[in-house]
């Protein structure tokens, strides 16, 4: 028997999907992918949820999103404060899988912020970024939520050169344990849409900030416009995009990273770090070709310091 699952904007006959009984997402057979289509472009983004809301990407997505929503939900394990009308703020640990079931019931689409940001010991990224995947992927599965976009990191290929442009689809060289927790998120995406039919789109963040700081960063930068817009395109991109992962990286001059086909996701990036590199020290400094692109991330005592002595 399948279970009738569809966001709250929706009448019992026009639901997006189904759960069926062998545990899968599909479109509802009287509807079919280009009717899901039609209405999604329709009615736009529908119930949005954002775990992670209070850290640096989810305010600044909380802010672009609300105009564009029926409904905003935002989760994180800090208190949050409802700013428009639209909001609804709830305080939910990633690590306790019914009480994100709940926060998601009703939900169109999920944009996963939460977790660990940085290195940390493996059990700790483990519990907060692996298990909390796995619990807003197996909740989006449950309640039929047809799209959902993980962030990743660049970190998970931290060990490929700086003179070697890097594409999603080469094999991860994670450079540390968070890089490794990263590439375990991209792999449970990558499972719950083939097993599953959960539309996942991961997104290889890089070094998220207002402007620039350091001569990595002029490779690395991913603005705050640039961050809403790949953000956006993830959310909005076809449902027949079953699984992608892309490199969410401000149009850079010297970036290390392949930005996206319109195919993959339909976002140009607009901002360039060189724009700023007057202000950075050692902008001027030729990068050493064959040193790891995660910097100083890559170094030894960054991860030995997390690990028991």
């Amino acid at each position: 028997m399948d279970l009738v699952v569809g966001p709250h904007l929706l009448s019992a006959s026009h639901v997006l999907g189904v759960v069926t009984a062998d545990g899968r997402i599909r479109a509802c057979p009287h509807q079919g992918v280009d009717e899901v289509e039609r209405w999604r472009r329709a009615v736009g983004l529908g119930t949005v949820v954002v775990t992670g809301a209070a850290g640096n990407i989810g305010s600044f997505v909380r802010r672009a999103l609300r105009g564009e929503v029926s409904r905003l939900v935002l989760l994180d394990r800090v208190p949050l404060q409802v700013e428009a009308a639209n909001e609804v703020v709830r305080t939910v640990d990633l690590r306790d899988a019914a009480a994100v079931e709940a926060a998601l019931a009703g939900a169109d689409a999920v944009l996963h912020l939460g977790g660990l940001p940085d290195e940390a010991p493996l059990e700790d990224l483990l519990d907060a970024n692996v298990l909390g995947t796995h619990h807003v992927l197996e909740a989006a599965r449950r309640g039929a939520i047809p799209r959902v976009v993980l962030a990743g990191s660049n970190r998970v290929s931290g060990f490929y050169p700086v003179s070697h442009r890097t594409g999603p689809q080469e094999p991860v060289r994670p450079d540390g344990l968070y890089g490794v927790s990263k590439a375990a998120v991209e792999a449970l995406g990558r499972l719950y849409a083939d097993k599953f039919g959960v539309s996942v789109i991961c997104l290889r963040i890089g070094s998220f900030e207002e402007a620039p700081t350091e001569s990595r960063h002029l490779a690395t930068w991913l603005s705050p416009r640039d961050a809403v817009g790949f953000c956006r395109a993830a959310l909005t991109a076809p449902l027949s995009t079953r699984f992608a992962t892309a490199y969410a990286v401000s149009a850079n001059t010297r970036r290390f990273w392949e930005l996206p086909g319109e195919s993959e996701l339909d976002y140009t990036p607009v901002d360039n770090a060189e724009t700023h590199a007057s202000h950075i020290p050692d902008a001027d400094v030729p990068a050493d070709p064959g040193a790891p692109q995660a910097g100083p991330y890559a170094l030894p005592e960054f991860t030995l310091k997390h690990i028991r002595p």
